[in-house]
């Protein structure tokens, strides 16, 4: 029983890694709406990979943990990084802004791999985050991208990507608490609702919807509830953990 559970969760950590690789791709061949879609979906596998995990009896393994932050960092740190830096949507906007979208792509994949390391080596077994986790981070950079690059809800905004990467790779080292999203914690409802809301406004994306019409308005509704649901997490999320906590040890 302990190994099924246990090679479950291997599984879905192994899903994770491929469907981070499969963002990249998307990313490359000029579909940055499903590279994101594949980038949600890696993140329940990363979340299914903790669930199956704690059902286990078997003591974690260093491999596990290692594993888990590979697939982790290509598919929150790299194939982000991928969307921050290639932008074949609007290429004429973008053009002249690519040597910074270079520079912020590396910034945000630097500060995710470190944040990963952090944990790997050391925060494993800590019952909070010191700083935005690298999931809750690329659904915020998801948000910046529906409404400031494809599709645009608020226009082609270069300016406004840059600011909002710098700012989610900043949230992930600075050395404050945000909870682990677990049965018990205040957060876990609304959490769960975001999570809906970003398929409810991904998945008729795809569809190149024309502007306007009833689909584009119910994702665009979505998009909203998504920003909403997002922000309440870096908002709140400090304020639901205990304070004794976030002080045992700073961020890299």
């Amino acid at each position: 029983m302990t190994d099924r559970w246990r090679a479950s969760a291997n599984l879905a950590t192994l899903a994770n890694g491929v469907l981070g690789v499969g963002a990249v791709l998307y990313v490359l061949a000029g579909n940055p709406l499903w590279a994101m879609f594949l980038i949600v979906c890696a993140i329940g596998f990363d979340g299914l990979d903790g669930i199956l995990s704690r059902r286990s009896t078997a003591p974690p393994s260093r491999f596990g943990r290692v594993a888990d932050s590979v697939s982790d960092a290509v598919s929150f740190g790299v194939a982000p990084a991928f969307l921050i830096a290639v932008h074949t949507v609007d290429g004429p906007t973008w053009q002249p802004w690519e040597p910074l979208a270079l520079a912020l792509a590396a910034a945000y994949l630097a500060a995710a791999v470190a944040r990963l390391i952090y944990f790997t080596a050391r925060a494993y077994d800590r019952s909070d985050f010191l700083g935005v986790p690298t999931p809750q981070s690329v659904l915020g950079l998801v948000v910046v991208l529906l409404f400031l690059d494809t599709p645009a809800f608020a226009g082609v905004q270069p300016v406004g990507v840059f600011v909002g990467v710098a700012f989610l790779a900043v949230m992930m080292v600075v050395p404050v608490g945000y909870p682990k999203i677990r049965r018990g914690n205040p957060l876990r409802a609304p959490m769960a609702a975001t999570a809906a809301f970003v398929a409810l406004a991904l998945v008729p994306l795809q569809f190149h919807l024309a502007t306007g019409s009833a689909l584009y308005e119910f994702a665009y509704g979505a998009s909203i509830a998504f920003l909403i649901g997002v922000a309440s997490y870096y908002l709140l999320g400090p304020f639901t953990v205990p304070r004794k906590r976030t002080e045992e040890l700073p961020s890299p």
